[in-house]
């Protein structure tokens, strides 16, 4: 077979045919091999159909078609220049094959972006407990009792402790006994478990990387900008590239920074406040990378290693069957990596961010491909928006829709300033105007900071007193007005106190401050 050793089918042919050494296979041959094409056989399990088959008889055909193209330029090819067992009639459905995709994909979309805030809400809950069930064992003596949500552990110990202490080779693990179910709890594990299943799903959604991206993701990724125009400090975060060749860069927005920030203090705080340096593993391209810190990094054991891609699965496999989400036809909803990836485009793209903005978000070579990824699209609007960017394209330069241009990312930028309120920021979506006439406090969309809830309190009590003037007077129009304008800022009160509850029971946020190599 020579040169030819190593290319597709003939290793696939081989398995089935042995002896055979040709290109030119018999057409029972070829009939057979593109059946189990249709069929992914899997060790000790059923076989499961090929969605993308046609993919894989039109690779063969180009294979083929590459070969008698050589052959005209190179007579030593000429001997491999057959016919191809893949007829143009067998990819005559790839098209619809991939349409068929691309709504599965759609569709798997709008069944997960409307329960996306419950699997976020079990995820925080999930850890919440944990953490409390932690600290509460942890202060608790060997073979005492502990009580937690209604339930009594008992804090118990293993014959190798007095050992792993002595030596120090392994770090101290907390366990307890559910009294009522004699349960044993790895309650370490548990814990640690629950933080990075947050920390996974919470980065993904509000970045929309790949998940070899986040493995990826390093302290040293975290850098700053200053806005030309405000001099005002933006964080950003540098994605190395997975699939492309360029680096991007994303803006962290106040929750990512706050997730980003709680990932570095626990790093910090079991290394004595130095994030650790370790080497991952690409089991792509079987080598081992420098020695970096890794974000997404965990203890092991007595060693720390990058979470692994099965690691990532398993913690958001296990995280859905504690919620038990169900799709339309009651069967379990499922999360991947690449979901929590095309909900952000899909949510970026109806918040009014230009597709080609999202694209270079992403990191994407063309906007047909973000266009994919967007669920909320129809297919007609998708045909209009394409018909009208090929007419410009007709009197413009191309490069304008390769890459945003400088003007287009300063506005971009601009628009975080710009949404600055006396009490907040202002979430309308990018680049649209005010809709409520500027009446912030009635407005939905007003974000209040936490600094500005002195400010919030001092509001609600003048409206008490405007509203008690105006009873005293008669004027009964402006008191509805006042009740409307109160009621409001009575529950954006309740919202923000909930909100700075919650970040206080998970540590609230810690500045990220620059990055800095320690020799």
């Amino acid at each position: 077979m020579g040169q030819l050793k190593g290319f597709t089918p003939l290793p696939y042919i081989e398995k089935h045919h042995p002896g055979i050494s040709s290109l030119h296979l018999a057409p029972e041959i070829a009939e057979a091999w593109k059946q189990r094409v249709k069929v992914i056989n899997r060790p000790g399990k059923d076989p499961v159909p090929r969605e993308q088959w046609a993919s894989v008889l039109t690779t063969v055909r180009a294979f083929y078609l590459d070969i008698a193209e050589w052959a005209l330029e190179d007579p030593s090819w000429a001997a491999w220049a057959v016919p191809s067992p893949v007829r143009r009639s067998d990819t005559g459905g790839f098209t619809k094959v991939k349409k068929k995709a691309r709504a599965k994909m759609h569709q798997r979309v709008r069944e997960r972006l409307p329960r996306l805030p419950e699997l976020v809400d079990t995820t925080e809950q999930h850890h919440a407990h944990h953490k409390r069930l932690l600290a509460a064992a942890e202060v608790t003596p060997i073979g005492e009792t502990f009580a937690m949500d209604g339930r009594d552990y008992r804090r118990i110990d293993r014959k190798d402790d007095q050992l792993r202490k002595r030596f120090h080779y392994r770090p101290t693990i907390v366990l307890a006994q559910d009294i009522a179910t004699g349960e044993q709890l790895d309650l370490t594990r548990s814990e640690d478990e629950a933080f990075w299943a947050w920390a996974v799903i919470e980065t993904l959604r509000h970045t929309g990387v790949r998940l070899e991206e986040l493995l990826e993701l390093t302290y040293l990724a975290l850098v700053s900008y200053e806005l030309p125009e405000t001099g005002e400090i933006v964080p950003l975060l540098q994605i190395v590239p997975s699939k492309s060749n360029e680096e991007r860069l994303l803006l962290v927005s106040p929750e990512l920074a706050s997730v980003l920030a709680t990932v570095i203090s626990r790093l910090r705080g079991d290394n004595d406040g130095v994030v650790p340096f370790v080497a991952r593993y690409d089991p792509h391209e079987l080598v081992t990378g420098p020695v970096l810190p890794h974000l997404f990094q965990r203890r092991v054991g007595w060693r720390r290693d990058v979470i692994t891609t099965n690691m990532v699965y398993q913690l958001l496999n296990d995280t859905l069957a504690r919620e038990s989400l169900t799709d339309q036809a009651g069967q379990p909803l499922r999360y991947t990596p690449h979901d929590f990836r095309r909900i952000f485009a899909t949510e970026a793209v109806a918040g009014g961010l230009p597709v080609h903005i999202a694209a270079r978000l992403l990191g994407h070579a063309s906007v047909v491909t973000t266009e994919a990824y967007v669920a909320v699209f129809q297919e007609d609007l998708i045909r209009s928006y394409r018909a009208f960017l090929d007419k410009r394209r007709s009197v413009r330069p191309v490069e304008e829709y390769r890459e945003p241009t400088d003007d287009e990312w300063r506005e971009f930028q601009e628009h975080f300033h710009t949404r600055k309120l006396e009490l907040g920021d202002c979430a309308r979506p990018y680049g649209s105007p005010c809709q409520h006439e500027h009446s912030c406090l009635r407005c939905p969309m007003l974000r209040v900071s936490p600094r500005q809830r002195g400010r919030l309190v001092e509001i609600i009590r003048n409206l008490s007193d405007r509203i008690d003037e105006a009873r005293m007077n008669g004027w009964l129009g402006e008191v509805q007005g006042l009740q409307v304008s109160l009621s409001k800022a009575k529950e954006k009160l309740v919202g923000l106190d909930r909100s700075i509850n919650r970040t206080r029971s998970t540590g609230g946020s810690v500045h990220l401050g620059m990055p800095t190599i320690t020799k």
